[in-house]
């Protein structure tokens, strides 16, 4: 239950292998998605194709819903590839996990810290980017002093606030939801025939589950992704 990630020292620097890895298969499934859907474009989409343009749609209302479409529109392939490599990076780890050399080096990326909070950062600096660049250092600056001065330190904090959550949140959820099925498989593995009764159905419904969970947070990591962006780049905010 307890495995070690295989971390190798680098420069002075630590890297974690695992890390790695995942997120360049979790990068390569989300490229080969997108070449698929896109390599023979159709007037009249079927397949992998209509389903892509049924994300991208997806993805414009929520942008809709939370920025005028003239403002977040230039928001609009981030958002589709935050939640094509989210979905993709929470379920790659559902299905099964590698061991070797009590080393753990197959999981769901989105089940490290490290890495969601690099994505919430990420986020968070953009926000910051274009609400300097499509504002001016001017109205960018009045956003943390309104509407009252006083609220400065406040808003200091929120922003601090938001990049915690935002990262966790997702951590959170897919971890939580991996540990528990390593212990389902433990069952399966350990507990004899009575304990492989009892973990199957449980395994399969927390499968289910899980999958719901990873879309789920996929969505809200892209929604709130929006919202910071829109409180940043609106001028009605």
């Amino acid at each position: 239950m307890h495995h070690e990630a295989p971390v190798v020292k680098f420069m002075g620097l630590y890297f974690n292998l695992a890390n790695i890895l995942m997120i360049t298969i979790a990068s390569v499934i989300v490229f080969i998605i997108a070449i698929l859907a896109t390599r023979k474009l159709e007037m009249k989409p079927t397949g992998i194709q209509n389903f892509f343009e049924w994300v991208m749609d997806f993805v414009k209302g929520i942008i809709n819903s939370t920025m005028d479409w003239k403002e977040g529109g230039r928001f609009h392939i981030l958002g589709i590839t935050l939640i094509f490599y989210i979905f993709v990076s929470n379920m790659i780890g559902l299905p099964f996990s590698v061991v070797i050399n009590e080393k753990l080096w197959w999981k769901s990326p989105t089940a490290d810290p490290i890495i969601t909070l690099t994505l919430s950062v990420m986020v968070v600096v953009l926000s910051h980017f274009y609400g300097l660049k499509l504002k001016g250092a001017k109205g960018y600056a009045k956003g943390f002093f309104s509407p009252m001065a006083f609220l400065f330190p406040l808003k200091i904090i929120e922003e601090f606030a938001n990049t915690l959550t935002l990262g966790l949140r997702l951590y959170g959820n897919i971890y939580a939801g991996e540990l528990l099925l390593a212990l389902l498989a433990g069952g399966l593995a350990h507990n004899g025939v009575i304990g492989t009764i009892a973990a199957v159905p449980l395994t399969l419904v927390w499968q289910g589950f899980s999958i719901f969970v990873g879309t789920i947070q996929a969505y809200i990591f892209t929604m709130l992704t929006m919202v910071y962006m829109a409180h940043k780049v609106s001028h009605d905010h």
